[in-house]
């Protein structure tokens, strides 16, 4: 599902501003892009009440009516920003095969949330933040774009249990484990800077974290042969 449809899924679409024609255009998504690049910015720095739509546009560099243009509402712009982050985490969980081998499925996965810590940090904060909170203006977007996307790969990996892949472990919670690892890495950088002296944006540091996440998840679930 594209952050296109989700963004408007519920809500009428003129709450977002005037639809492209087709496809969204090169320039339009250019321009969405650059608007929710800045919207972070600045929510991450002021929260949803303290932001302003001036202080956006100021930051994405266009004026209030052209960002207006795009996104109608604060509320709209906020909900986007969470939405292309859960696109994005969501996108590498939707790519696990039930026929791929599970440790190269799993591997894979923990590897891309890892990498989505290193490169887009302060996004996974402000998702944090709202969560958090009780998720007060995301919670409807968790019920229908997550929730549907967890069962269906906990399926996959009760199939690998059933089948003496993996072991046999409770599959939410070890999307659950998945998650909290690698996120930890963005929403409590500074905590692991403070302990080990070093971040994701260290190369090195980030193989090493890697490797260690790798052999402690995987050395729990597969069998002792692998």
């Amino acid at each position: 599902m594209t952050r296109a449809t989700k963004t408007r899924k519920g809500r009428p679409k003129s709450e977002l501003g005037p639809p492209a024609n087709g496809n969204r255009t090169r320039i339009r998504a250019r321009n969405e892009d650059n608007i929710l690049d800045a919207a972070l910015e600045v929510f991450a720095d002021c929260g949803f009440k303290g932001a302003t739509i001036d202080q956006i546009a100021a930051r994405a560099g266009m004026s209030k009516p052209n960002l207006l243009y795009y996104f109608r509402r604060k509320r709209d712009l906020y909900l986007a920003v969470l939405e292309r982050t859960l696109d994005m985490w969501l996108e590498p969980l939707s790519a696990i095969r039930a026929d791929g081998d599970p440790a190269e499925e799993i591997r894979a996965y923990i590897n891309r949330k890892l990498a989505f810590s290193k490169l887009r940090p302060t996004a996974s904060r402000m998702f944090a933040n709202e969560i958090i909170q009780g998720a007060p203006l995301l919670g409807t977007v968790l019920q229908d774009g997550l929730r549907g996307i967890v069962d269906e790969k906990a399926a996959v990996i009760r199939g690998w249990a059933s089948a003496g892949k993996i072991a046999d472990v409770d599959p939410y919670h070890l999307i659950f484990v998945i998650w909290a690892v690698t996120q930890h890495y963005a929403d409590f950088a500074s905590q692991v800077e403070a302990v080990v002296g070093s971040g994701l944006s260290d190369r090195k540091f980030f193989r090493e974290t890697e490797a260690a996440i790798d052999h402690i998840l995987l050395r729990g679930i597969l069998p002792p042969e692998r």
